[in-house]
């Protein structure tokens, strides 16, 4: 009985301890949409921090009518990024909130000077910044892509998450890199890791343009490459969600001879296999394509035997990209296509030995691509050319 009645007045006792003691009001805090880190003149981390600006008891049709800015900026500068953030209250009085953020940006400049994972060290550490946070390197100052006004999003923050997520999902001219991801590339056997690209288009009104992939080598930035050939390393690295193929057309006719064709697609899978022989490595890469026909000039898909000869078309401009992304990446001596993982996930003793100068390594690996394609669709034409 005596311990049943010490047992209620314990479960008792804790009643009071289930209060908000940590709680934490909005007028208390600022919420963060995007962060931009640079290096100033003396090697200090620049940060410029974009907020959201509430728009108080009207709401958001209240803020549209006053015709006020959705976001503001507030700059600091400190030894660390932490420090930088700290120093916010000197200037706005609330604790800065990173729950919401969105995207983060970082200098070229910083990525080539400064290990990127020792800048965004303190942010890991942080409960607040998401892993699914968009993380970009740019060309120029990061802060000056803070103070472009977005198209059709509320802030820029948004409008280059936005404009990131749509390219790698539609075009495929860039990578989609989140906080997480990136921190697992920076930890992986290679170190190398693939990072979207910003850059300023100066033409008339300025512009953001996410294009193309940087790539980060221990930490820092040591190539990039144009979105040009993004869409090859996104098939070798099987991250190709979809886009388009050109070539140019097979018509031995002197007019069509300059014209090309397309072929979109819808879905890709790459497999990549290392074989080890001695002690050297040869890599096979098979890739399977679905997709539909894009422009359709001077081919005709009326039989199989055409349809084939398209598909079989399509499939060597599929080659000739990753063959033209593998010379790039061997001449820089870059994995980012993970072959040095695949190989400590297969023998992690013998990665050990080849680790410290896998690099030359990695130069020197023959590579072998099959490409399958397979046209799942005509369109609303058929398999005749609209031009006849």
């Amino acid at each position: 009985m005596r311990r049943s009645i010490l047992k209620m007045l314990l479960i008792f006792s804790l009643f009071p301890l289930t209060g908000c003691w940590d709680k934490a009001e909005l007028n208390e805090r600022a919420f963060v949409q995007a962060l931009a880190i640079d290096l100033n003149d003396e090697g200090k981390i620049e940060l410029t921090t974009l907020f959201y600006k509430p728009g108080g008891a009207g709401g958001e049709l209240s803020q549209q009518a006053q015709g006020g800015p959705r976001s503001f900026n507030i700059k600091t500068v400190d030894d660390t990024a932490l420090e930088a953030v700290r120093d916010i209250t000197i200037h706005l009085g609330r604790k800065a909130q990173f729950s919401h953020m969105r995207v983060i940006l970082i200098s070229e400049k910083l990525a080539k000077k400064r290990k990127v994972g020792e800048v965004l060290d303190a942010f890991s550490r942080d409960h607040e910044p998401r892993g699914v946070i968009s993380v970009m390197i740019m060309k120029g100052k990061a802060n000056d892509y803070l103070n472009i006004e977005p198209f059709i999003e509320s802030t820029i923050g948004e409008q280059l998450r936005s404009i990131e997520e749509g390219n790698f999902r539609y075009s495929g001219k860039t990578i989609k890199s989140t906080f997480m991801e990136l921190s697992m590339q920076l930890k992986s056997e290679t170190g190398v890791a693939k990072v979207p690209y910003l850059y300023l288009d100066k033409k008339g009104k300025p512009t953001a343009t996410v294009a193309g992939i940087a790539l980060l080598d221990k930490g820092k930035m040591a190539g990039l490459i144009s979105s040009k050939n993004a869409e090859g390393l996104l098939m070798l690295a099987n991250q190709y969600g979809n886009g388009i193929i050109e070539f140019p057309c097979t018509d031995p006719k002197k007019e069509k001879r300059n014209k090309k064709e397309s072929f979109e697609i819808g879905q890709m899978k790459t497999e990549i296999t290392p074989k080890i022989i001695g002690d050297s490595v040869n890599v096979h890469v098979s890739a399977k394509i679905g997709g539909s026909v894009g422009d359709l000039l001077c081919s005709k898909l009326e039989t199989k035997e055409q349809e084939q000869a398209f598909a079989q078309t399509a499939g060597e401009a599929v080659k000739r990209e990753m063959e033209q992304v593998i010379e790039l990446l061997q001449k820089k001596k870059l994995d980012a296509i993970g072959i040095g993982d695949r190989i400590y996930r297969k023998d992690s003793r013998l990665w050990q030995r080849w680790k410290p100068n896998w690099g030359e390594r990695f130069a020197r690996i023959q590579f072998e691509i099959d490409v399958e394609v397979k046209v799942r669709d005509t369109g609303m034409n058929i398999g005749k050319p609209m031009s006849g």
